[in-house]
């Protein structure tokens, strides 16, 4: 019994794993949408055989264990890399670094446990029923891991299908519309591999797999010129400044002022653009004379620069992508908005654990929601600072206007932390969901990579090779109009999904009461 259960428990571990690669695999970086239906639905067939047996001990309870199993394996195996951050570059002792991983992918896991035990315990008999409430367990949970203590949605589900399929969903329901159906697919696939099952559950997976990809292709997905707000040419520079370098006087710091320094007055591109803190010092901090140079400079050109560094005053600090350009009065400014525990802020209680890495600039102070885009010839840039593209939603505020709303999206980052690992690639993936949500383009200019421009069907278009040196001179063609994600999404953020959700479990026990009362 023993044997077979720890034979149980790593397969749901190994389909959590699988539910990781799915994001992007670790031999190619790229995002496989079957191995995420696959892997779902392995969970999904293991917990209905949970619902069928009879047993002493409650169903629900086990269904809690593995899909507990389940979720801390997929989480824990989706940013394993943040080990590399603490330990590497944050002076954290290894078993420290990899127990505070574990521990927050155990923690987060217990969102999908939740979900795992109300489904056991509340689902029908009735497939469509059983698949409508397992959808919606599991997108409360995608929508609390996006939410609670400021959020950490890295690795949903719906990431996986930026090259699949259901990719025809996004501009109508977001990344986490695209995950209710996946969850609803592998929930139909699960059901037909039970024994007894007729074909209806597997050919209702297929109907909402292919209909709308055959849909798209039958209308021959062009796209309306009439959006088109023409190109502009960008010019994204990447550093490759080693993060254990990055803050040392005369090593990274003076690498990084010289090299940035030399390319922002070098550069003939009408849009300059560095990574996130690419100058990392303030302004104070800074050699006399060399922001006002790349001020003047900008001020007496036909061009933009786009500068990210920090700014403060002794008490607040901001991570700040700062615009110089002609006729400016004052430098554009964007502060950053969603800010990473433990990397901007320290949550209360915390700060012992802070104290014990090496991580500067620990404590900042948030900008707004919806702040002003950048105008530049003819376009509107609407910035973003390194994961605050994970929230789609808060990106979305800025469409609340369709005649303010941006034309381009630009993302600043700096994932050194992480070294040359598959968060590089699963950061791209991110970007390129919130080009298809909006169909907006995006260009980002990273310190390592992935530093690329990205068109409004998600296609990388051009890209430098990440860890390297370089600058990457490429067109984007900005875009008007809105999708439907962007019209409801900028008005009532993620409630629509919350609230279809949250009645669908809170219809369940109901329901499953009303059945029990009926039975003679």
């Amino acid at each position: 019994m023993k044997t077979f259960t720890l034979a149980r428990a790593s397969g749901f571990c190994i389909a959590g794993l699988a539910q990781a690669a799915s994001i992007a695999a670790p031999w190619n970086g790229q995002p496989l949408w079957w191995l995420q239906l696959l892997s779902l639905a392995a969970l999904v067939w293991q917990l209905d055989a949970l619902r069928y047996r009879t047993s002493t001990r409650p169903a629900w309870r086990s269904a809690a264990l593995h899909g507990w199993l389940f979720s801390t394996a997929w989480l824990c195996g989706t940013f394993w890399w943040l080990f590399v951050s603490m330990h590497t570059y944050g002076g954290l002792p290894a078993p420290l670094a990899a127990i505070a991983v574990l521990a927050l992918s155990a923690a987060l896991g217990l969102y999908y446990a939740a979900a795992a035990s109300f489904y056991v315990a509340f689902a029908p008999r009735h497939r469509a029923g059983a698949m409508l409430l397992f959808a919606a367990a599991w997108t409360l949970a995608e929508l609390l891991r996006n939410s609670w203590f400021t959020g950490f949605p890295w690795g949903a589900g719906g990431y996986a299908h930026v090259d699949g399929p259901l990719v025809v969903y996004a501009p109508w329901l977001g990344v986490y519309g695209v995950g209710v159906v996946a969850a609803a697919i592998a929930a139909l696939a699960a059901s037909a591999l039970r024994p007894g099952s007729r074909a209806m559950p597997l050919g209702a997976a297929l109907v909402l797999l292919c209909v709308p990809a055959l849909i798209v292709t039958l209308r021959g997905a062009s796209d309306d010129p009439a959006l088109s707000r023409g190109r502009l040419e960008v010019a994204l520079l990447q550093g490759n400044i080693p993060q254990d370098e990055k803050f040392i006087p005369g090593g990274g710091i003076a690498t990084a002022l010289q090299w940035y320094g030399d390319q922002l007055q070098r550069a003939t591109a009408p849009l300059v653009i560095t990574p996130e803190t690419a100058l990392p010092l303030l302004p104070s901090q800074l050699p006399a004379g060399y922001l006002e140079a790349i001020a003047a400079r900008y001020a007496a050109s036909a061009q933009t620069a786009v500068v990210g560094l920090p700014l403060g005053d002794g008490r607040l600090y901001t991570n700040t992508v700062l615009g110089f350009g002609p006729g400016r009065s004052t430098a554009y400014r964007y502060d950053k908005h969603h800010l990473v525990p433990f990397g901007e802020f320290v949550p209360g209680l915390f700060r012992w654990f802070t104290d014990m890495m090496n991580i500067p600039l620990g404590d900042f102070h948030s900008g707004g929601l919806a702040q002003r885009p950048l105008d530049w010839q003819g376009q509107r840039i609407s910035p973003n600072i390194c994961y605050e593209d994970l929230f789609g939603d808060e990106i979305g505020a800025n469409f609340r206007d369709e005649a303010q709303a941006p034309t381009i999206l630009l993302n600043v980052s700096n994932i050194a932390w992480f070294g040359d690992t598959v968060a590089i690639d699963q950061h791209l993936a991110i970007s390129r969901m919130r080009t298809l949500e909006f169909r907006r383009p995006m260009v980002r200019a990273t310190n390592t990579g992935a530093t690329v421009v990205i068109d409004h069907r998600g296609r990388v278009t051009h890209a430098l090779p990440r860890l390297t040196r370089g600058v990457l001179v490429a067109p984007v063609e900005g875009r008007a109009g809105l999708t439907p994600y962007a019209v409801w999404v900028s008005r009532l953020g993620l409630w629509p999904l919350w609230g279809l959700s949250l009645a669908i479990v809170a219809a369940a026990p109901l329901l499953a009461w009303r059945r029990r009362t009926r039975l003679p």
